[in-house]
């Protein structure tokens, strides 16, 4: 394992403190450790706050999309591990500005059991908490078992389109139901061509043969539905859009938003070649590209690989996806 880190049981703590340094203008923590981190101007009076979270290992999935016009606050767990309830409680209160909290975040186990308890506890403590879970990736559950599926990539789109709505003074039901139709709307797919190495055990999380590669992996390794031998991008593509377009819901417009994300090792060169394909394919079918991103947006350490997102638009999430956001990690005028 080849690493430029100092001790593993300090690799998180140790990331949290570089940021926090790089950032103080943007970013600032509460709470008794490093792991709660919220805006540097929260909580913001009269706003409704959104806090997310999860495990390490993501960048800048999570802690990125904090900032003005995004998520409000995150609670940072150890590598590919949940926040603790009273991380997600520090952070909910550090963004409580008395127009209540949504908590935001991906459909993972432990997620879902600490964010329950924190908003419980503050709820307790006089904060009203509403919960969306995201759960864009289509191959984790069939179409008829979506509420199972596991939140990745297209996460950013729930942060994004929320973010926006609480920055204009929206009611704590409102942001949230931007979020819930965000993630509604929104599909994805990815996958990978290598692993990844957890720090704090030196071992990749999953193994491929030289010159294979997964559709439809997790962002921790979780197993996808196929293992074969790797394609080329454009047959990738292929694969990966049969499957987020023929599960992708109707709407009133025939607008999109396409995120083709790199899942940590992958150059943005190869990144664009896929987005290229994307383009070539959208192009024969009704569907529009109103906005495209490309980039990391949701990595998982060093792995090999990609994910693409789509999201279809009605007039109101598209306004919202165009507002002005900023963070450490993403910036959009």
């Amino acid at each position: 394992m080849k690493k430029i880190i100092n001790r593993p049981a300090d690799f998180v703590d140790e990331t949290l403190e570089g940021i926090l340094a790089a950032h103080p203008d943007q970013l600032k923590s509460v709470g008794p450790d490093l792991r709660a981190i919220v805006r540097a101007d929260a909580p913001g009076a009269g706003r409704v706050g959104i806090v997310t979270g999860g495990g390490s290992g993501h960048l800048p999935l999570f802690l990125g999309y904090v900032g003005r016009g995004l998520a409000s606050g995150v609670a940072v767990g150890n590598v590919f591990s949940s926040p603790s309830s009273e991380q997600i409680l520090a952070a909910t209160m550090g963004v409580s500005g008395g127009a209540g909290v949504l908590h935001l975040f991906g459909n993972y186990g432990g997620d879902v059991l600490n964010f329950e308890l924190a908003a419980d506890l503050a709820e307790a403590d006089g904060v009203e908490v509403a919960t969306v879970i995201t759960t864009d990736d289509v191959t984790s559950a069939p179409a008829d078992e979506r509420d199972e599926r596991r939140g990745v990539a297209g996460m950013f789109f729930a942060y994004k389109c929320a973010g926006a709505a609480a920055e204009t003074g929206a009611t704590l039901e409102e942001v949230a139901a931007v979020a819930s139709a965000a993630n509604a709307a929104t599909r994805t797919m990815g996958v990978g061509l290598s692993p990844t190495i957890l720090p704090a055990a030196g071992e990749p999380t999953f193994t491929l043969d030289d010159g294979e590669m997964e559709i439809g992996i997790g962002i921790h390794g979780e197993p996808g539905i196929e293992r074969g031998e790797l394609r080329t991008a454009d047959q990738i593509v292929d694969q990966l859009l049969e499957h987020i377009l023929g599960d992708l819901p109707s709407g009133p417009s025939d607008d999109v938003t396409v995120l083709v994300n790199g899942l940590g090792a992958t150059p943005k060169e190869e990144l664009y070649v896929m987005f290229r394909r994307v383009h070539q394919r959208l192009a024969d079918t009704p569907l529009r590209i109103h906005r495209a991103y490309v980039g990391e947006y949701a990595t998982s350490l060093e792995m090999a690989g990609a994910s693409v997102s789509i999201m279809r638009l009605d007039d109101q999430l598209t306004g919202l996806l165009d507002a002005p956001a900023r963070s450490p990690f993403f910036e959009q005028a």
